[in-house]
C-alpha cells in the first residue's frame, strides 16, 4: 500500500492508496476508531457501482450503515441538496461520534465534507473519491462547501477528513471524458512545483489515460505535492493559493457557463492555458503556455477559451474567493515548476481577455 502523509498536528492523516481498497473501507474505518453508525454519501451511478462493496465492508466491520443518494452533477452542489442530506441525518438520529463516508467524486466530497463539518457542529468524515480529479485534488487537504448561483464554492469551511481512501481500480468504470479532466488538476502539480514531474506526464501521455503504473505514480506524486502545500498552509493564508493555478479564470467559465457544461477539469485546463498567457504578457515564464497546451493537446482536453463577454468575465472573477480588497489576486508562473501571486488591475486584465485571453 502507498500512503502519503498530510501533516496537521493532532488532525494529520494518511492518504491510502491500493488496488482493490474499497472491500477494507470496513475494517480501516474501523481501525480510526470509529464505531456505530455511519452514514454514506454517494450518488446514484456510484452508488449502483460501489455502493454494496462499500456497505458490505462497513457492516462486516460492525456498523449501522445508512447510504444517502445525492443526484449526479455539479449543479446539485447547493444548500438545498445538502438541506436533503442533514434531514436524513436527522432522521436517522445520527450522533456526534457517526461517521460520514463521502463515496463519489468532487461534488459528493465536498458536499458531505461540508455536511459533516456543520452537523452537530463537527462529525467524523471518510474520503473515498471515485474520479480522479477528486482522488488527487478535492479529497485532500479540507476544503468543503457549496455552490452558490453567483459563484462556485462560495460557502463552505476548512474541515478535515480522518482519512482518505484511494481505489485505482475504480478508474476503470470512469467515463473517458472525467479521466480526462481530472488529468487537468494532475498537470497543474508540475506546473504551480515540480518541473520534474510536468515532464515525467509529458513522457507519459500515451499511458494516463489507462489504468497501470503510470496514473498510480501520478496520483501518489499529486497527493504528496498538495500534501505538502497543505501542511504548510492549512486555511489558504499564503502558499496554498498556489493551488488555485488556473482556477479564477475556471470558475468564472464554470458559472458563466452554467454548472454542467464544462467538467471542473475542463474549465481548469482552459483556466490554465489563461493563466500561463497572463503570466507571459506581464513578464513570467513564456515557454509554460506552449508546453501546457501542448500537453493538453496530447491528452485530448480543451485549451480555448469559450467566448464570453469581457465585463461579465470581469465581475464573475470579482466573486473569487481570493479577490481581496476588491482585487482580483492570479497565480502566476514564473517558470515551470514556480509560481506567484499578483494582483491584477481591472485595466491590464480587461486588454489581456479583449486581445483573446491566450487564444
Amino acid at each position: 500500500m502507498r500512503t502519503v502523509r498530510v501533516e496537521l498536528g493532532e488532525r494529520s492523516y494518511d492518504i491510502s492508496i491500493e488496488r482493490g481498497l474499497l472491500k477494507e473501507i470496513g475494517p480501516m474505518t474501523a481501525a480510526l476508531g470509529l464505531k456505530g453508525r455511519a452514514a454514506v454519501v454517494t450518488n446514484p451511478t456510484v452508488n449502483a457501482l460501489y455502493g454494496d462493496i462499500v456497505v458490505k465492508s462497513l457492516e462486516a466491520a460492525g456498523f449501522k450503515t445508512v447510504v444517502i443518494t445525492v443526484p449526479d452533477g455539479e449543479e446539485y452542489k447547493s444548500l438545498e441538496e445538502a438541506g436533503k442530506v442533514f434531514d436524513a441525518l436527522i432522521d436517522g438520529r445520527f450522533e456526534r461520534s457517526s461517521p460520514i463516508v463521502a463515496l463519489g467524486g468532487g461534488v459528493i466530497g465536498d458536499m458531505a465534507g461540508f455536511v459533516a463539518a456543520t452537523y452537530l457542529r463537527g462529525v467524523p468524515f471518510i474520503q473515498v473519491p471515485t474520479t480522479l480529479l477528486s482522488q488527487v485534488d478535492s479529497s485532500v487537504g479540507g476544503k468543503t462547501g457549496v455552490n452558490h448561483p453567483k459563484g462556485k464554492n462560495l460557502i463552505g469551511a476548512f474541515y478535515q477528513p480522518r482519512a482518505v481512501f484511494i481505489d485505482p481500480e475504480v478508474l476503470k468504470t470512469l467515463d473517458e471524458r472525467e479521466l480526462r479532466a481530472g488529468l487537468a488538476e494532475v498537470i497543474k502539480y508540475g506546473v504551480i512545483w515540480d518541473n520534474e514531474f510536468f515532464e515525467f506526464l509529458e513522457q507519459s501521455t500515451d499511458k494516463l489515460l489507462e489504468p497501470g503504473e503510470e496514473i498510480i505514480k501520478a496520483i501518489e506524486k499529486s497527493c504528496a505535492i498538495k500534501a505538502e502545500v497543505v501542511g504548510r498552509d492549512e486555511r489558504e493564508e499564503g502558499l496554498r493559493a498556489i493551488l488555485n493555478f488556473g482556477h479564477t479564470f475556471g470558475h468564472a467559465i464554470e458559472a458563466l457557463s452554467g454548472y454542467g457544461t464544462f467538467r471542473h477539469g475542463e474549465a481548469v485546463a482552459i483556466g490554465m492555458v489563461m493563466a500561463a498567457g497572463l503570466s507571459a504578457k506581464l513578464g513570467g515564464c513564456t515557454e509554460c503556455g506552449p508546453r501546457i497546451i501542448a500537453l493538453l493537446k496530447k491528452l485530448g482536453m480543451p485549451f480555448i477559451p469559450p467566448s464570453i463577454e469581457t465585463d461579465s468575465f470581469i465581475e464573475a472573477m470579482k466573486l473569487d474567493k481570493k479577490v481581496s480588497g476588491g482585487h482580483i489576486r492570479f497565480v502566476l508562473a514564473s517558470s515551470m515548476g514556480k509560481v506567484f501571486l499578483k494582483e491584477v488591475g481591472e485595466e491590464a486584465l480587461r486588454d489581456f481577455l479583449a486581445a483573446g485571453a491566450g487564444r
